[in-house]
C-alpha cells in the first residue's frame, strides 16, 4: 500500500497547484501537526517550531528569505522553490514601473484626483495643468538590467522591443540563461558599468550577503543625473539611506520599488508599490504548480530539481527499493554507504552522488528490500544528515501529476 503524505500549508495556496497533490496519496491541510512537508508562499518560518517530522520545504516563489535555509540543511531538508515562474507577472510590473516613472503618472493622478469637476474650467484647468506632467518616451533610451535570469531577460526582451537599448550584468549567468538572452543586449563587466551607463536601471538579483546594499551611495554617485532606478528584487539589495539623499540632491531622478517602508513614505521621487511582483492569477499558479509537482518528485522517488540547498538529482526507477541520503560533504561518504549496504547483503543497482556547497545528495536503487536495521545503520554513519527509504507502492499508485 503507497503511505499517505501529510502537507502541512502555511499560506493560501493556488488550486492548480493543490490538485497536483490529489488524495489519498496527499492530506493537505493547515491543521496537520506531524506533516512530511511545509507548503508556503510568503509565511515567516523563522521563528516557527518546525516539527521533526518535515522532509521538505516548498515555497511557490522565488524568494526564500522567509525562510530558515541553513537550519533545514543541517538537518538534511532541502527547501525548493519556483524560479521564473512568477518572471512574467515580474517583467510586466518592471514595465510599468518604467512609464510610472519615465511619464510622471502618480503626480499626474494625483492632479487630476484632486480636480473640482464642478468647475466651468474645468478643461482650461486641465489643459494648463497637464504641462507639468509632460514625460519622455522610453525608445531610445538605454536600460542597465543587473541579473540575467529568467526575469532579467524576458526584461530585456521586452525592452528591446520598445525600442531600447540595454546592458547587462551578471557574474553568474547559467548557460541557459545565456541562451535565452536576445543578441541585442550588450554585455557589461561589473554594476558599476551598468549604472554609469543606464537611463533606467533594474535590479534582479537575489538577497544574499554578497548583494545587501548591492547599490549604495558610492555606486549611486556613479549613475546619470535623473536616472530611474527599479528594484523588483529584494529590498535589501538597495541601500534606502543612499537613495534618499541622492532623491533629494536631484542626482536619482525616481526610485520605483516593490517594497513600501517608513523611510520612502512621503518622497516625491518614490513610486513604491505594495509587493505586488507575484499577484498575479497567472503567476500564483505556475509557482503553485512547480513547487507541487517538485515536491511529488521528491517525497516519492527523491529526485530534486529546483532547490535551493541541494544539488539537483534525478535518476530513472531501476526497482522497487531505493533509498535517498544527505549528508555533508566530506570524503568517504560514498564508501560508507556502499560498504553498509553490502555488508546487508544489498546488491546496488544504480546509484547517483552529487554535492552542492556543503550538502552532498545520493540516490540508491537496490534490488531487494532494505531493513529498519540497514537504514538505521545508514543514519548513525557520522555525517549523514538525513535518510530515507522509497520503496516503490505494491496497489499501482503513480507519480504521475496529471
Amino acid at each position: 500500500m503507497a503511505r499517505t503524505f501529510e502537507i502541512l500549508v502555511l499560506n493560501q495556496i493556488s488550486a492548480s497547484g493543490l490538485k497536483r497533490l490529489p488524495a489519498p496519496r496527499y492530506h493537505v491541510g493547515k491543521e496537520v501537526t506531524q506533516p512530511d512537508a511545509v507548503l508556503l508562499r510568503s509565511a515567516d518560518m523563522h521563528t516557527m517550531a518546525i516539527p521533526a517530522s518535515v522532509q521538505a520545504v516548498a515555497r511557490a516563489g522565488a524568494g526564500t528569505n522567509n525562510i530558515p535555509v541553513p537550519a533545514l540543511s543541517a538537518r538534511g531538508v532541502p527547501v525548493f522553490n519556483a524560479p521564473g515562474g512568477n518572471a512574467n507577472a515580474v517583467k510586466e510590473l518592471v514595465l510599468t514601473g518604467m512609464l510610472l516613472a519615465a511619464r510622471n503618472v502618480p503626480a499626474a493622478l494625483q492632479f487630476v484626483a484632486g480636480l473640482d469637476t464642478a468647475a466651468a474650467d474645468l478643461d482650461q484647468v486641465v489643459e494648463d495643468g497637464k504641462k507639468a506632467f509632460a514625460g519622455y518616451e522610453l525608445a531610445g533610451h538605454t536600460l542597465g538590467i543587473v541579473g540575467l535570469g529568467k526575469v532579467g531577460a524576458l526584461v530585456a526582451d521586452a525592452a528591446i522591443k520598445l525600442g531600447m537599448d540595454v546592458l547587462g550584468y551578471d557574474p553568474e549567468i547559467t548557460v541557459d540563461a545565456a541562451w535565452s538572452l536576445p543578441s541585442q543586449v550588450r554585455r557589461a563587466t561589473s554594476v558599476a558599468e551598468v549604472l554609469k551607463s543606464g537611463h533606467f536601471v533594474t535590479l534582479h538579483v537575489p538577497l544574499v550577503k554578497a548583494t545587501r546594499d548591492l547599490v549604495n551611495a558610492d555606486n549611486i554617485a556613479l549613475m546619470r543625473r535623473g536616472a530611474v532606478l527599479l528594484n523588483f528584487s529584494r529590498d535589501g539589495v538597495v541601500n534606502e539611506q543612499a537613495v534618499l539623499g541622492a532623491l533629494a540632491g536631484k542626482h536619482l531622478g525616481r526610485y520605483v520599488c516593490d517594497f513600501p517602508s517608513a523611510a520612502l513614505a512621503g518622497n516625491d521621487g518614490v513610486i513604491a508599490l505594495p509587493h505586488l511582483g507575484a499577484s498575479t492569477r497567472e503567476a500564483e499558479d505556475n509557482c503553485a504548480v512547480m513547487v507541487a509537482q517538485q515536491l511529488r518528485d521528491y517525497l516519492e522517488h527523491g529526485n530534486v530539481a529546483n532547490a535551493v540547498n541541494f544539488p539537483s538529482v534525478s535518476m530513472a526507477r531501476e526497482s522497487a527499493w531505493r533509498v535517498a541520503i544527505a549528508n555533508a560533504n566530506v570524503p568517504n561518504m560514498l564508501g560508507q554507504i556502499s560498504t553498509t549496504m553490502a555488508r546487508a547483503g544489498l546488491n546496488i543497482h544504480n546509484m547517483v552522488n552529487k554535492s552542492r556547497g556543503d550538502v552532498a545528495y545520493t540516490l540508491v536503487d537496490v534490488d531487494s528490500p532494505v531493513s529498519a536495521q540497514v537504514l538505521a545503520e545508514l543514519a548513525a554513519i557520522a555525517g549523514v544528515l538525513a535518510v530515507r527509504y522509497l520503496p516503490q507502492p505494491t496497489d499501482g499508485a503513480t507519480s504521475d501529476p496529471d
